[in-house]
C-alpha cells in the first residue's frame, strides 16, 4: 500500500509540474522568476533581455548563453521550461 501511495504522489507531483511550465520565449520576467528554481528577478530579466536582443530560444540548453544561467540551473528546471509557441 505504501508503494502504491508513493507512486501516486510521485505521479501527481510530475503531472502538476507540467501544469506550471513556463514558456521562456513568451513569458515576462516575473513569470520566469516565479516558475524557475534558482532564477530570481535579475536573472529572469536577463533572460527576457537576451531573448529580445537575440530572438527566441531554440533549445533549452541555449539558455546557458544568458549571463548567470548555467547548465545546473537549466537541468534542475528542464521539466518546467517550455519553448513552444502555443
Amino acid at each position: 500500500m505504501k508503494k502504491l501511495l508513493l507512486t501516486a504522489i510521485t505521479s501527481l507531483v510530475l503531472f502538476s509540474q507540467s501544469l506550471w511550465a513556463v514558456n521562456v520565449n513568451t513569458a515576462d520576467a516575473q513569470a520566469i522568476a516565479e516558475e524557475l528554481n534558482g532564477v530570481g528577478a535579475k536573472k529572469a530579466q536577463a533572460i527576457v533581455e537576451y531573448r529580445d536582443a537575440n530572438g527566441k530560444f531554440k533549445t533549452i540548453e541555449s539558455l546557458t548563453e544568458v549571463k548567470g544561467i548555467g547548465l545546473k540551473t537549466v537541468e534542475k528546471n528542464r521539466n518546467v521550461i517550455e519553448l513552444s509557441s502555443k
